[in-house]
């Protein structure tokens, strides 16, 4: 698979099953909020709030592992094991993590996977967050949306992107690499996680 090797593949299922976890649970949290807001007109907003969530795997796991396809193959995984799980949107997820891993792989690709600087990985998850943005649009289910409000649920899906699947996974991935658990990677090795060009 693409210049992977066994340690990659492992690595890369591992964390798609701890991915899947939290994508479904950031689901049926996403349902909960959903029913507090729906009297206020801002249901829509749940999903926004927590829409960095679903990236996540897209960012982390490239970090870590630093070699092409990472970032579509986990998200993918995540979003398959998740399915199995239970997701009440069905299959149609599968085809939105090839889309929503699609962003972050440009972003690392362009630097030859291997500069995951803070910026950089704030990059990744706004490329998540315009793919997935566009393939609401293809969808269709953005129609029903003012302009006003559409702009609105970018601008918090772009923050939530930036904050769970930029920041917070820049954080924790060097915050495992730290405890050695990563010395068959660059990022355990070198434990300096401002790998840039």
């Amino acid at each position: 698979m693409f210049n992977w090797k066994l340690k990659d593949v492992i690595m890369v299922s591992i964390f798609s099953v701890i991915f899947s976890f939290i994508y479904l649970g950031a689901v049926y949290f996403a349902n909960f909020l959903a029913t507090i807001l729906a009297p206020f007109g801002l249901a829509p907003f749940a999903y926004e709030i927590l829409f960095g969530v679903w990236f996540m795997a897209s960012t982390f796991v490239p970090y870590i592992v630093q070699r092409s396809g990472v970032a579509v193959v986990s998200e993918v995984l995540s979003a398959l094991i998740e399915v199995i799980m239970g997701n009440m949107f069905g299959p149609i997820v599968i085809l939105s993590g090839i889309i929503q891993g699609m962003g972050p792989e440009l972003v690392f690709a362009k630097n030859k996977y291997r500069n995951f600087s803070m910026m950089n990985m704030c990059l990744a998850a706004a490329a998540a967050c315009v793919a997935s943005f566009i393939w609401g649009f293809i969808r269709g289910g953005f129609v029903k949306y003012s302009p006003m409000m559409l702009l609105w649920m970018f601008i918090v899906r772009l923050i939530s992107s930036v904050v769970f699947s930029g920041i917070i996974c820049k954080i924790a991935a060097d915050k495992l690499a730290g405890t050695g658990a990563l010395s068959g990677y660059v990022l355990g090795q070198n434990n300096d996680p401002e790998m840039e060009d």
